[in-house]
Order: C-alpha cells, then structure tokens, then sequence
C-alpha cells in the first residue's frame, strides 16, 4: 500500500501509477504526464458535477430543484459538465478504438462552456502515438476512484493524488524535467516561515502552482479566511501554465496567472504589482535569458546582472515586486551565496548594506528531483522595521539545517515535519514573533548575525561561515578515565596483533616456509 508524504495511506496510487508508466511506450515522462493528469482532472470535475446533480435531483420534488440548471453549480463552484464530458460517456467507451478521439471532443466541450478553462485542458488523446488499449485500462483503474465526491473532496484525494504524480513525473523526468515541481518539505518551509496570511502573494515562476497551493492550506489550517489573500503568477513554459492552471481550478483557488504563459524577465504580466510576499523556486543558473537586451532595466536598482547567469537577476526581480513592507522566501542555487564574479559581488554588497537580507538557509542535497546539489533559501525582508516583529535592522540570520532530513530511497531526501518546525520556529524566535519564544544562537545550527561581521567576511552569505562548529556533547566522563580507556583498547589490539602474528609465522614455517 502507498504512503503519501503526509503519512496518509491512499491504496491505490502504485496501481494508478503503474498503468500510466505502462502507457509511456516511446513517449517521455513529460509528454504522458498530461495524458494522465488530464484524465484525473476530468474525472475529478465529473465527480464534483455529477454529486451535485444527484443532490438537486434528490430535491427535486420537495424543492423544485433543477439538476440541469446551470446556476445552482455556478452558486457551488462546481464546473458545468455536458452530457458527452461526463465520467460515465467516457467509461463505457474506454474499449472502443476512438476512445482518444472521445476524451479529445470532452475537453473542447468542457473548455467551450467553461471559459475559466480556455486552452488549458489537454487535447491531444486521439494522436496515433497513444496506445489506446493502454489508455482505457488507465479509464477502468481510474474509474474505480471516488475524486469529486463530498467524501473525497474532505480528505483533499484529489489534491493528495495531484501531488503524489506531480512528484513521481518529476522524479521520472529527471534533471531539467522537474522545473514544474518543488518538493512539498521545501514549500512547507517557505510558507511557515514568512507565513501569508493576508495580502498579495505571488510567484513569477510558479511552475504546477505548488506555493499557491501550500498557500492557502496554510491559513486554513492556522484558521484564517482564504479570501484574505489574493494570488498571482506567472509561467513562461506553455504546457507547465496548463498544469498550474489545472491544479489550482481542481482545488477551487482562483488565481490570476496571466491571460497567457510568458516570461517574467521579458513580458512581466504584473508589472506594477508589489507583493506582500513573494513564494518562488526560481530555474538556476540560466544562461540564456536575453539579459543582453535588459542592460538598463529599472529593476536593477542593486546592480546588472551578468548576462550568462539569471540568478541574481531573479533575486532582484523579487525585490522590485516587494511591497514596502514585504518579505521574499525562495530557493537558489549555493553558488549564490559567495558567487565573487564582479557584477554578483556587487549586487550582494549592495544588497547587503541596504539590509535587504533577512534569513539565509543552507538545505542539505538530494531534496530536489531535477538536481542532487545542495540548494539554499534566501529571505528578503523590505522594512526589518515595520512594527509587526522586533527591529531586526543590521542582522540577518543564519541557519544550517545541512544535516537535517532522512533519506526516502536512495538518491531523494525529505526534511520532516518536525525539522520543517524547528526551522520556522528559529525564525520567528528571532524575528520576535508574539508566542514563539526567546531566540538564542545555537553552534553549528543558527546564529544571528551583524551587518558589519557579513561585511568583514567579504558580503558572503553562506550559513556555515557564521554558525560555528557544533558543540560536542558532554557525556560527564572524566578525561583522565577516558585516556585510560583508550590506552587499555590500544594494548589489547596490540596483544592481540602480535598473538595473531605468532600464529601466522609457526604455520607458514609448518608449510615449509621460512619465516623471519
């Protein structure tokens, strides 16, 4: 049975899995990924439909209800579904040959009484390519899985699922495929440390629309209204702004993603939006990102970066987008850190003394699919003094959770709840959130740190420069009594060394061998 990264056991998603990977023949992971994912998508919306349909046609006669009047789904927020889209028409077609072409003229008919849907969904079930014995054993096993019903929709399986093959796409994509994703302990992190409650929250990489998605579960479940945030995004690769799309239509988050994919650097579609906090799992170390034609951009204000690298040119897009008192969590590559080419140097000075950095965060390797190099957090804070926390101006904390996380197999790591916990909980002592506690420097693992020493130390940023070795722990033995020891253990191998060398010689001279 199936374990979730939430510990919930779900039962069926190996079996769901194993059809999909079955389906691949001589397509790659990313191309099947929306031959799968559309599915889910469909039946999922199908079973949300057809719920409320059996709920206005058990009403019916006592509340003249009208299971076919399309603004009862409308005031509920469940998508229309034509008769031919329903899960049932595509069910008892899954043996026929045109069984492509079937979904194919669902989607279109989804899309056409669903604007919210235009040009998202996958159309492409009919291509010769797709075995279609294959695709309807993937109809029957999905078949067999309530996604839209109100039980399923109270344990999230639908979102649960979402996740459990966005991970597993990305893991079968491997290096470079798995842009669309960032491991869910990761997001977990960002989000619990700066914590957005309210406010404008947005993300111009946003990939399958993770953050957002973490997002909103995190003010549901510390009790806030959902609606007290307003997301936007941004995705320059097509098929990934699809996914996003998807992913956030299936879990009712309404989200302004743009009218269209496009790239942030280039056609920025919230150009004049600043953010209260800005979630972000930027692609590293671009090289070719047309920096050439943005010598003199506005959002440079810390320095241009240099055209074959677009990582610091990430990190001050993020800090335009700031609101004057927003805060910035995303992930970087650990070159970023100390990077001394001129142009990175110069940007990190510059932000450092305009003390933009707030929190500095050093992962250990193996937690993303698409690299096994360790990666690092940055947290950008415009105002360290805006009244909601203590003033923190001239600091900026480190932490080295290197060593945090347990291996999953034998190439993946994943950070725990509890070390999720611990590392938000260190940040919100220091920056003297209400209830988290008095914050104390701890060798080896945080420490908090002036501007002066981050200049003096040539406005690198690496958490191991700072927090110092970890304390040896003190098991109260006296010294003089573990010399002892040691010496005893040393004399004893060496007794028994010298036995066993005896031992050696007396049979090789039996052997005829003369041994000196």
């Amino acid at each position: 049975m199936a374990k979730d990264s939430n510990g919930a056991n779900l039962g069926f998603e190996t079996q769901l899995w194993a059809a999909a990977d079955k389906m691949r023949g001589h397509m790659d992971a990313a191309e099947y990924k929306h031959v799968v994912l559309g599915l889910i998508f469909l039946k999922y919306i199908s079973d949300s439909f057809q719920a409320k349909y059996d709920d206005l046609a058990a009403k019916q006669a006592e509340e003249f209800t009208d299971p076919e009047d399309r603004d009862e789904y409308a005031a509920a927020n469940v998508f229309w579904v034509p008769v031919q889209s329903r899960w049932q028409n595509i069910q008892n077609n899954a043996k026929q040959p045109t069984i492509g072409q079937t979904i194919d003229d669902a989607m279109v008919a989804i899309e056409r009484e669903n604007p919210s849907l235009k040009g998202v969904l996958p159309k492409d079930y009919s291509r010769p390519a797709l075995d279609k014995h294959r695709l309807g054993e993937l109809i029957d096993i999905t078949s067999r899985i309530g996604l839209g019903d109100d039980a399923s929709r109270s344990k999230d399986i639908l979102g649960r699922v979402y996740e459990y093959f966005l991970a597993r796409f990305a893991a079968a994509e491997g290096k470079g495929g798995g842009e669309f994703y960032t491991p869910q302990c990761v997001v977990k992190i960002l989000v619990r440390m700066i914590e957005p409650f309210k406010g404008r929250v947005f993300d111009p990489c946003c990939g399958s629309g993770g953050m957002f998605v973490q997002s909103e579960r995190f003010v549901e479940e510390h009790g806030g209204n959902v609606g007290d945030i307003v997301i936007y995004g941004q995705e320059s690769n097509p098929t990934t702004w699809r996914l996003a799309k998807m992913n956030l239509a299936i879990r009712g988050i309404d989200a302004n993603l743009g009218p269209h994919h496009a790239d942030s650097f280039h056609n920025d579609l919230h150009k004049d939006l600043k953010a209260d906090h800005i979630l972000a799992n930027p692609p590293f170390n671009m090289s070719d990102w047309g920096g050439d034609r943005l010598r003199d951009d506005a959002r440079w204000k810390y320095g241009a970066p240099p055209v074959g690298n677009a990582n610091y040119a990430w990190i001050q897009h993020f800090a335009h987008h700031l609101s004057p008192t927003g805060v910035a969590a995303f992930v970087m590559a650990n070159g970023s850190m100390s990077t001394s080419t001129t142009a990175e140097l110069e940007i990190r000075k510059n932000m450092v003394e305009s003390d933009l950095v707030d929190c500095m965060i050093a992962l250990p390797g193996q937690l993303f699919y698409t690299t096994q190099i360790p990666v690092c957090l940055w947290f950008l804070a415009r105002n360290k003094k805006n009244g909601k926390f203590r003033d923190r101006r001239g600091h900026t904390l480190f932490i080295d959770a290197r060593k945090m996380g347990a291996l999953v197999d034998r190439i993946h790591r994943e950070l725990s709840d509890e070390d999720v916990d611990k590392i938000a909980h260190t940040y919100h002592s220091w920056r003297g959130e209400e209830g988290a506690g008095d914050y104390a420097d701890v060798p080896g693992f945080c420490k908090s740190v002036t501007t002066d020493e981050i200049k003096a130390s040539g406005h690198v940023l690496t958490p191991g420069r700072y927090v110092g070795a970890e304390e040896a722990e003190d098991d109260g033995i006296p010294f003089e009594e573990k010399m002892g020891e040691l010496t005893e253990t040393l004399s004893e191998q060496f007794a028994q060394s010298a036995t066993l060398e005896t031992e050696i010689k007396k049979n090789l001279a039996a052997l005829g061998f003369k041994v000196q």
